[in-house]
């Protein structure tokens, strides 16, 4: 198990996405944000089944940075409720998770 974190979220334009990423990585709260071109979201929001096209973030950091990126993620989003979900990553090539590690400020 290590300390390092991925988190996703979406937001509702590519715009949006590249100024999203742009700014956690700029932040050194993320090491790496992807940018996953256009899906299709089917959700429930104030009671009523929605979709909408999205694109997805990949954003890759650590524990310690997470409450950082929530925030972040809060300021510079437009949805009034964004995506914030955390996957913890186990194990991975310790050159890349490294390279992580010295990326994130």
């Amino acid at each position: 198990m290590t300390d390092k974190r991925v988190v996703l979220t979406t937001a509702g334009s590519q715009e949006e996405a590249r100024k999203i990423a742009h700014g956690l990585v700029e932040q050194r709260l993320a090491a790496c944000v992807n940018i996953v071109g256009q899906i299709e979201s089917v959700y429930r929001w104030q009671g009523k089944v929605e979709q909408g096209d999205e694109f997805l973030l990949i954003i890759k950091s650590t524990e310690a940075a997470l409450s950082r990126i929530e925030e972040a993620i809060r300021e510079l989003h437009s949805y009034e409720l964004p995506e914030c979900v955390v996957i913890t990553i186990a194990d991975g090539s310790s050159e890349y998770l490294e390279w992580l590690e010295g990326s994130v400020g």
